[in-house]
């Protein structure tokens, strides 16, 4: 267990959950919000990628709850919620992390199967954990929500670099959702923002959920395996997951008490080109 000082960031007492917290920007908000003292859950479409996880709050001397369960289906959703209220008893912290993307396709060439498939999970599934969230937030009177959009939730690339209009249209939508919580729910004491990262490596957001006795599809090359996305992003790098924990820490605590709606981009400076 580790040893931290008390302050605005202190999360003791608290219980998060981390959508897709099985691996990449999940693994790290998990860990980030562990450290600094609260219970975390991580539903995840693989199980043992949850475990994985687990292993890691474990460490820090803090109650956690691995679930299988995929978020673009409601049925699984409002099972997780279920099982948090009833194993830890509230909701204290929402990360809306897990999502997917597809093979770069212009609008004219994208397949029905995979717009669906990132419709249902991103969009759909954000929806989901808001709609079985927001009234346990509400009967607490206090809650922070943080969904992950993306720099393609609120700047779109040049068709050379990358081309993925069902993961750009649901991450704009969750700018929308995001803003649209912030102003019904921040009369409950809710706050509701969300981060936009760039492109980091050690993500699996490229990757379609398959059937668990499958392999794993192959992940598809996003822009931080392309040439172009360096040379458009003005610190010239792309980022690691890692990056992202203090961000992600500051919305979740006190520290940001006064911040609701707000969508804070993490980018390299990408979308200021």
């Amino acid at each position: 267990m580790h040893s931290r000082p008390r302050s605005l960031f202190d999360l003791s007492g608290k219980v998060a959950i981390v959508t897709g917290g099985g691996s990449g920007l999940g693994r790290e908000f998990c860990d980030v919000l562990a450290e600094y003292g609260a219970d975390v859950v991580c539903p995840d479409y693989y199980k043992d990628r949850a475990e994985e996880t687990c292993k890691i709050i474990k460490r820090y001397g803090h109650d956690t709850l691995p679930i299988e369960a995929d978020i673009s289906r409601y049925e699984d959703v409002q099972r997780v919620f279920r099982q948090v209220v009833d194993t830890l008893g509230k909701i204290d912290i929402l990360v809306n992390n897990a999502g997917i993307s597809t093979v770069s396709r212009p609008i004219g060439e994208v397949e029905l199967e995979d717009w669906h498939a990132v419709i249902d999970t991103n969009l759909n599934g954000t929806f989901y954990c808001l709609k079985e969230c927001l009234p346990i937030m509400k009967q607490q009177n206090s809650g922070v929500i943080i969904n992950i959009t993306s720099v393609l939730g609120v700047h779109v690339t040049e068709p050379a670099m990358l081309s993925v209009p069902p993961y750009v249209a649901s991450k704009f939508a969750i700018v929308g959702l995001t803003k649209e919580a912030a102003s019904e729910y921040a009369q409950y004491g809710i706050r509701v923002n969300a981060i936009a990262p760039g492109f980091h490596h050690g993500t699996h957001i490229g990757e379609r959920p398959g059937k668990p006795q499958q392999p794993p599809p192959p992940v598809t090359p996003l822009i931080n395996e392309l040439p172009l996305s360096i040379a458009r992003t003005p610190l010239r790098r792309t980022a690691e997951p890692r990056e992202l924990k203090t961000l992600l820490l500051y919305l979740a605590g006190d520290s940001s008490s006064f911040m609701t709606g707000q969508i804070l981009v993490h980018d390299g400076g990408l979308s200021i080109w």
